[in-house]
């Protein structure tokens, strides 16, 4: 007789790296029960046969019914990537407490897996700072960026339940890229595309696909030796590469240097000012700028020995989000 479909319970499946995770599992023929509070956005999921429960991060007893009993992998990737002051206290309680709670029902009920969705910003990355790798010490907790300081936060939680018997790996992606994103680094492509990018900023990142990001998190739950922390970098590219690179795939003209650092907090700060007034979050804050302007650098194959994580050039990735958000009508023309 053929083996029983693993299951697969996820946090955040509505969300873009989320619908990634849930494609791919779809694919290699995963049961899978999604949590989602907004049914609209769960809508998006039914492409896929996938099983929705209703059900809140910040409820302890709702969420330990929606897990299944003895379920093949948790995976926990919901998060609040606010990067507007004013949401701080949404996503301290969404990443810190809700992912102590997904622990704790997680462990309630049995799972043989738990794979927690952390990001590389939970070292804290400075701009001097050497490479990373995942034996370099963590200092998320010293960010001026909220979102790294929970992140960290979230992933002790996770390692002090590894430590007391809880099966968990930790994939920490860098900035991830590719379709079924709308509001993550889609916005930049946005903004090229309306023509509307208020200057390229003077920094540089490491860039990851999400469907690469996605195989790794699957790779985690079905690895029993993997364990601790797992980076996922890709190419490295200043931004104005990647804004030339965004420039052609969109046919857009974009600027050809980078506005001084400076001048970018200030665009932010101003941003964020008009963003206080509207009630809205604006597409840069001060927080998002930081990370921006860090200029990180990874030096990590971990995943790619352990894993088998491999990661795609960053013009497939710009193109497969570009392509995704022409579909999905969230570019105008």
């Amino acid at each position: 007789m053929p083996s029983a479909a693993k299951h697969a319970f996820v946090t955040g499946a509505t969300g873009f790296l989320g619908c990634n995770l849930v494609e791919q599992l779809a694919e290699r023929g995963w049961k899978i029960t999604a949590a989602y509070r907004d049914p609209a956005r769960f809508e998006a999921l039914r492409q896929w046969d996938v099983a929705g429960v209703e059900c809140d991060l910040l409820d302890l007893t709702g969420l330990t019914g929606a897990i299944p009993e003895g379920v093949d992998a948790v995976f926990h990737m919901a998060a609040d990537l606010t990067m507007w002051a004013r949401h701080g206290s949404r996503q301290l309680r969404t990443n810190v407490d809700g992912t102590r709670n997904a622990v704790a029902a997680a462990e309630r009920k049995g799972a043989r897996r738990f794979v927690f969705t952390s990001s590389w910003n939970s070292w804290g990355y400075r701009p001097g700072d050497p490479p990373l790798t995942e034996d370099t010490p963590q200092r998320g907790n010293a960010s001026p960026v909220l979102y790294d300081r929970t992140k960290l936060a979230a992933e002790t939680i996770v390692k002090q339940a590894a430590a007391e018997g809880l099966p968990a790996v930790i994939l920490n992606p860098c900035h991830i890229v590719g379709r079924y994103d709308s509001r993550n680094w889609a916005r930049m492509i946005r903004m090229v595309h309306e023509r509307r990018l208020p200057g390229i900023p003077p920094g540089s990142g490491v860039f990851c696909h999400a469907g690469a990001v996605a195989a790794a998190h699957i790779a985690a739950a079905e690895t029993e030796c993997s364990a601790g922390n797992y980076l996922l970098p890709g190419p490295a590219a200043s931004y104005v590469e990647v804004i030339a690179l965004v420039g052609r795939v969109a046919g857009r003209k974009v600027p050809k240097r980078a506005i001084p650092a400076w001048l970018f907090r200030a665009v932010a700060h101003l941003q964020n000012a008009a963003g206080n007034l509207r009630g809205r979050e604006p597409d840069l804050t001060p927080q998002a700028a930081h990370i921006v302007l860090a200029h990180g650098r990874v030096a990590s194959d971990r995943a790619e020995k352990e894993l088998g994580y491999r990661s795609p050039d960053l013009e497939f990735m710009v193109r497969d989000c570009y392509d995704w958000m022409k579909r999905a009508g969230v570019l105008k023309e």
